[in-house]
């Protein structure tokens, strides 16, 4: 282990002591970059300018950093350095310019990171003024003259203007601070010359002052080119024209220069010291002649005017008729309008049609031809010759109409009755302009026409019945020789507007119960389909809706209750869009005859019953009495005394009762008693000693049972004589 630890121990002293080191990556942040213009960032030219670029860097260790710095100008890199200085970048701009003006910013980069500054504008005024100067400054006309101006001290990119008598002649872009121009005059003069020039600056502009001016004085040059033309004055058609364009007063060889002999822009001919050229005169040649004479850039120019009368004018060609059909007559003339009657007569002018071949026919008059229309399209064209000139007229092309179909008669949209609609009457074949007629019964109503292929003949038409539709014809014409020819008879769906809505109920309104049913019967007149809706005031939502191709239809309602009275209204509407509404109707839902039927029987039945309670009681109470009470004239039983010895002792007296048989009268007249027995019952009140009391404060109290007949009931006390008239109580 020993001589492990003395070779590591050597090894680390040698390396050491060789003057090595061990790298150790150093960690670093961008903490910031900030970017400063000094003195101010608004200066003037000549001012020395520093662009400050600082960034603060915050690393470990001892190791500098390598930094990149990039400086930019309007977005565009100006400067560049790498330096492991930690101190500001500076970047000089001495005696600035115009030029420098911008937006400048700096971005550092250490190792792939980065970090880019806020930017400022750099704003320089002030531009030198211009120098212009010239090489000569006597010239003769044509002579070329050296011009350079000057921006002493300027950079960036400049435009120089150069001026004539202040109107700018050259412009000049150049990347340096001056520019040269080469400058010729073309006529004898002054000329006063001078320059300015403009600094660019994106994406604004600066223009400097004015330079200095230079003047030039320009001498003539005393060569002239001559234009010469016989004859000058009184030239006609067919005329010979001598035309010469030579030299006057020329110092030069005939090499230097060129001649150039032309009429508005066509040239006839050109040569250096003389040219000659000869032509018969037309009316068009009428106008200015021009001799121009080129030395280097020297140009001189002689012109003259020359009119030429014209012998006859142009023909024209015409036909006759100007509508024609295939196979018409027809009659093409050629003719001259005009003619210099001086140099020429009428007569003399012949005509002559094309093409050759045509079927056409020349007649006895000069210029006319006549033949038979064709069956397509065909072109024609004429001459008129006279003393050597030719003149040719227009093409007309000969067009045959097509004869007109016979129309058809439509109708665009709804009809409906008392309300405008349109017809329309179109033919599928026949030449324009069609003239479209509309009829009725053979009355005239209405006469369009058609000129154009997307035009159509309409008319606006009122109707009042809807059998009228088929009165209506339409009748085509394009041909003012031949008869027009009609249409069939219009045909066509009318609508009717609804009217009369008229609500029925079936069964009648008398005749309504509960259980039934009912129709509503919404009826119309008009014309179908209809769209009917039953209502019911109160409910805005309608009870049924129905389209139908008929003008009534029916809402039946089953089963009436009485929730279903109430009042009931229909309305309709058809393609006339016009909403009718019928009257209403008021529904009483009356109670069904079954119900009255159970009604009445309860009645009766109750009544019945009640009858037959107080029968049946009246019945009990009899039963009652006669169960309590035995004749007056039967024996006491034998425990009567003990039964009065209790009466004595029961402090309230006893109510007896006695059966009390009335024998008939023998005179039936005195007592109308028609049939039967009377029962009557007397109320006998005991006394405490047992013997029948008769209080007369109570009365006399009698029951009769009767028959159903009569009844006569004698409310006379009872004779009592004796003990033996009683009735006798009984247990």
């Amino acid at each position: 282990m020993g001589p492990v630890l003395l070779l590591i121990s050597t090894l680390l002293s040698s390396y050491f002591h060789s003057g090595r080191t061990i790298d150790v990556p150093t960690t670093f942040t961008i903490r910031n970059i900030t970017l400063a213009i000094e003195p101010n960032t608004d200066v003037i030219r000549d001012t020395n300018v520093t662009v400050r670029c600082k960034a603060i860097v915050s690393s470990s260790g001892e190791q500098p950093l390598s930094r990149s710095y990039t400086i930019y100008k309007d977005s565009y890199e100006v400067y560049t350095k790498t330096t492991s200085s930690s101190e500001d970048l500076l970047y000089p701009l001495p005696q600035a310019r115009v030029s420098n003006t911008g937006k400048y910013k700096c971005k550092i980069d250490i190792e792939g990171r980065q970090m880019v500054s806020n930017s400022k504008k750099l704003t320089v005024t002030g531009l030198s003024r211009p120098m212009f100067h010239i090489n000569k400054g006597v010239v003769t006309e044509g002579e070329e003259v050296t011009a350079r101006c000057a921006a002493p001290q300027e950079t960036g990119s400049i435009f120089f203007y150069f001026y004539e008598d202040s109107k700018e002649i050259v412009e000049e872009r150049v990347s340096s601070n001056q520019a040269e121009v080469k400058l010729r005059f073309s006529s004898a003069g002054i000329r006063r010359i001078h320059c300015d020039y403009t600094v660019l600056i994106t994406p604004d502009s600066i223009k400097s002052s004015e330079s200095n001016i230079a003047t030039v004085s320009v001498k003539e040059l005393f060569i002239t080119p001559v234009l010469e033309i016989f004859p000058e004055y009184n030239i006609y058609e067919g005329d010979r024209l001598d035309i010469s364009c030579t030299i006057r007063n020329s110092p030069y060889s005939s090499q230097a220069v060129n001649l150039f002999l032309s009429q508005g822009t066509q040239l006839l001919s050109n040569g250096n010291s003389k040219v000659n050229y000869s032509m018969i005169a037309l009316a068009k040649d009428s106008g200015e002649f021009e001799c121009r004479l080129e030395m280097g850039n020297v140009v001189k120019v002689a012109t003259k005017m020359v009119s030429v009368t014209e012998l006859f004018s142009v023909p024209t060609l015409t036909m006759s008729p100007a509508e024609v059909f295939p196979g018409d007559d027809m009659r093409l003339t050629c003719r001259s309008e005009n003619h210099a009657s001086e140099r020429l007569h009428r007569d003399e002018v012949t005509y002559t049609i094309y093409p050759l071949e045509s079927h056409l026919s020349a007649s006895r008059q000069a210029g006319v031809f006549s033949g038979k229309t064709l069956l397509y399209d065909f072109n024609y064209t004429c001459t008129a010759q006279a003393k050597g000139i030719v003149k040719r007229s227009r093409i007309l092309t000969v067009r045959p109409k097509v004869s007109v179909s016979q129309p058809k008669i439509s109708l665009l949209g709804k009809v409906i009755v008392g309300r405008p609609f349109e017809i329309r009457c179109q033919s599928d074949r026949g030449s324009l302009p069609i003239n479209y007629t509309l009829w009725r019964k053979n009355n005239w109503l209405n006469t369009t026409t058609v000129k154009l292929p997307d035009e159509q003949a309409v008319f606006t038409i009122t109707i009042q019945r809807s059998d009228e539709i088929s009165q209506f014809m339409c009748e085509a014409q394009n041909n003012l020789h031949a008869n027009g020819i009609l249409s069939k008879s219009l045909n066509g769906t009318v609508t009717v507007p609804l009217s009369d809505p008229k609500l029925t109920v079936n069964p009648s309104l008398a005749d309504i119960a509960e259980g039934d049913h009912i129709h509503l019967n919404c009826a119309i007149r008009g014309t179908w389909p209809v769209t009917f809706k039953w209502y019911r005031t109160g409910i805005a939502q309608p009870l049924y809706t129905t389209t139908s191709k008929q003008t009534s239809m029916d809402f039946q309602i089953p089963s009436l209750g009485s929730q279903d009275s109430g009042t009931y209204y229909c309305e309709a509407i058809n393609d006339a869009n016009n909403l009718v509404r019928s009257p209403s109707v008021t529904i009483e839902v009356h109670m069904a005859m079954w119900k009255k039927a159970v009604i009445v029987a309860a009645c009766l039945l109750v009544v019945a019953v009640l009858v037959l309670l107080l029968v049946l009681r009246f019945k009990a109470k009899r039963v009652r009495v006669d169960k309590a009470v035995t004749s007056v004239w039967s024996e006491r039983p034998a425990n009567a005394a003990s039964d009065e010895e209790s009466s004595v002792a029961s402090s309230e007296p006893d109510v007896e009762y006695t059966e009390v048989v009335h024998p008939q009268p023998a005179d039936p007249a005195r007592v109308p008693l028609r049939k039967g027995t009377d029962t009557v019952y007397s109320e006998l009140q005991n006394s405490p000693q047992g013997a029948a009391d008769h209080h007369d404060y109570q009365g006399s109290v009698e029951y009769a049972e009767l028959n159903a007949e009569q009844l006569e009931i004698n409310h006379t006390q009872p004779e009592v004589n004796n003990q033996q008239d009683l009735l006798v109580p009984v247990d």
